[in-house]
């Protein structure tokens, strides 16, 4: 007579997939899932990047999908109106910087136990201001200081492909706008490179291609640092 398998007692300790094992007969156990990686990149382009691309002051050119903090407007100081302005960049065709001053500083100490005494440490540093120009899809301008964080998301361009122009599998690139910024230690002014125009739609992302084309093969002129987000100004700014 068949007993139901509730109805049978085991000895203590022992379970019925021991007991199966134990006879021979093998339970399937299904594999558990991968785990999700919430640090994993996205491939999806993000949906409020602009296409276009960046020129840098040393002739770089990055193209791609640009875009900035999620949820961030640039901030710009309207010396026309003196009033804070807050500008989506999908009402922004153009940011053109201009350097305003320049020069190399000294650094200085105070001396110990003497708050109103200052000693030159022998080191210098480069420093550069800069102003810069948003122009509107209106074909309004704005000029004032600006200080933001901006990514340049490369993109795939490959007319043969079905997903031509999607965003591809780097990282990336991080540039910044100063208002004012400082060179490294010993440093000449030459080598402070700064972010020399912006441009943004469709039309700029062709012009860009194609100016990035023009570059020599191996060039600096799309590759960079790849990408954290973070909100952090640089300290001469804040």
């Amino acid at each position: 007579m068949a007993i139901p398998l509730h109805r049978l007692a085991f000895p203590a300790g022992c379970t019925l997939a021991g007991l199966l094992l134990a006879c021979g007969i093998g339970i399937a156990v299904a594999d558990e899932p991968a785990a999700l990686n919430p640090f994993g990149q996205i491939k999806a382009a993000r949906d409020d990047a602009v296409p276009g691309y960046i020129e840098m002051s040393d002739g770089r050119i990055l193209v791609g999908n640009i875009y900035m903090i999620r949820d961030k407007r640039l901030r710009i100081y309207d010396d026309k109106t003196e009033r804070q302005r807050e500008l989506p960049l999908r009402v922004i065709t153009q940011i053109q910087a201009k350097m305003v001053k320049e020069g190399i500083e000294k650094e200085w100490r105070f001396k110990e136990l003497a708050l109103d005494q200052k000693l030159y440490t022998g080191r210098t540093y480069p420093w550069r201001q800069y102003l810069h120009t948003v122009t509107l899809k209106d074909g309004k301008s704005i000029t004032g200081e600006v200080a933001e964080i901006f990514f340049v998301q490369p993109i795939v361009f490959k007319a043969d492909e079905p997903l031509a122009n999607r965003p591809d599998d780097s990282e990336p690139v991080r540039v910044v706008l100063h208002m004012k910024d400082k060179g490294d230690f010993g440093a000449e002014l030459k080598s402070m490179k700064y972010v020399k125009l912006i441009k943004l739609g469709k039309e700029a992302l062709e012009e860009g291609r194609r100016k990035a084309a023009r570059q020599p093969k191996g060039s600096a002129a799309s590759r960079g640092k790849p990408a954290k987000e973070s909100d952090e100004e640089t300290s001469e700014e804040k």
